[in-house]
């Protein structure tokens, strides 16, 4: 499945010619060249935005790069408003193969120890948890998508958590995807845009820690 997400990247990459010439451009540093061929995409980027999101489920890279371009290429709102429907989508995608997938294959696509403790910390850290982990950007968007379909968090519950809690994340993404031909460390709005992300980092870190650690001793407590 991995292969094939590659694959198929690949393939929208050199089978339309604007988002071929976007990356030619992108490799070249040529950042206005690429807002342009992306634009020529019409109402095929949104969807290439969606589609690379859905590709995310089985090819697991950093979500931040594709909510950064986004807002580069469309503005904050608009773009704020894509990658949310994206990435829900995306979301749902892992939920429900969390929730059917034989779990020997899930064990083997993420590793049966890894895999486990994302589904104990998950069903025992209730909504808390649920919101920290969205809050730090290297834990992979989709493998908590998949361990919360393993554990059967209540759909709802899934949503409105996944909603909220990427949120953040992917606004500041937007954001800065919007700054990124001006971007100035010194700006009072990139400076306090960093502030919020460490600040979210922070807090979402401390609570999955604090879970893991009442996680590890629970398991090592004698029966």
């Amino acid at each position: 499945m991995t292969v094939a997400g590659i694959v198929l990247l690949a393939a929208l990459v050199l089978g339309i010619p604007p988002l071929r010439h976007a990356v030619e451009a992108a490799l070249h540093g040529d950042s206005t060249e690429v807002h342009d061929q992306i634009d020529k995409l019409g109402v095929a980027g949104p969807l290439l935005i969606v589609a690379l999101a859905l590709i995310h489920s089985v090819v697991i890279y950093p979500a931040e790069i594709v909510n950064a371009a986004a807002g580069f290429v469309y503005g904050f709102f608009p773009a704020v408003a894509i990658v949310t429907v994206a990435w829900m989508l995306s979301a749902l995608l892992c939920y429900a193969v969390g929730t059917r997938v034989a779990r020997p294959l899930l064990d083997r696509w993420f590793g049966v120890e890894r895999f486990e403790r994302f589904e104990r910390m998950i069903e025992r850290g209730g909504i808390p948890l649920l919101l920290a982990l969205r809050l730090i950007p290297i834990v992979p968007f989709s493998l908590v998508c998949y361990a919360a379909g393993a554990a059967r968090v209540p759909l709802w519950r899934f949503v409105w958590t996944t909603l909220v809690g990427y949120m953040p994340v992917t606004a500041l993404a937007v954001y800065f995807g919007t700054r990124l031909e001006g971007l100035k460390f010194t700006d009072p709005l990139v400076l306090g845009s960093i502030v919020a992300l460490l600040a979210l980092i922070f807090v979402g870190n401390w609570i999955v820690r604090r879970q893991a650690a009442s996680d590890d001793a629970e398991v090592s407590r004698p029966a």
